[in-house]
């Protein structure tokens, strides 16, 4: 695990990328089940960072594109940019093997609409299902090379978090 200084860009061979911990009212956080892996991956909305675009405009492009809204208001940015290595084989497919991982800028949003605004049939859907987990579950449902960026991401914003 890598990671880029706050104010620096981030590590060459990484992709630059944003990641959004959305909470609802009860603390919880919205993970969906990714369509194009096998097995039960779940994560938190993320993507990457277009040209032109800042962190905060591609985390919002981001939640529309992938869970279909974008009602949520910033409550926390990440101090730093948060980095993961993907695994060998992934390397390997993701991006024709451009990157050796991502590095990501993380926003804690409160999400302000209903459960009926969330719609995964976007016109390029990434998730099948998606749910509401106590934060204390994250790291249980992601893919374990996501494991410790996750676990990153909770030290984060743990002041937000209720952790049982």
């Amino acid at each position: 695990m890598s990671e880029a200084a706050p104010d620096r860009a981030p590590a060459s061979g990484y992709r630059r990328a944003v990641g959004i911990m959305l909470l609802n009212p009860a603390g919880e956080v919205l993970v969906a089940q990714r369509l194009d892996f096998s097995g039960d991956a779940w994560q938190m909305p993320q993507g990457g960072i277009d040209k032109g675009e800042t962190p905060l405009q591609a985390a919002r492009r981001e939640l529309k594109e992938e869970i279909g809204t974008d009602k949520a208001e910033v409550i926390a940015e990440s101090r730093r940019w948060l980095a993961y290595d993907f695994p060998a084989e992934l390397q390997r497919r993701a991006w024709r093997g451009r990157y050796r991982g991502q590095t990501q800028k993380w926003f804690a949003m409160r999400f302000t609409g209903s459960d009926a605004d969330i719609d995964l049939e976007t016109e390029h859907p990434e998730f099948n299902a998606w749910k509401w987990v106590p934060p204390s579950e994250l790291t249980r449902l992601i893919v374990p090379f996501k494991r410790q960026l996750y676990l990153d991401v909770i030290e984060e914003f743990r002041g937000l978090l209720k952790l049982s």
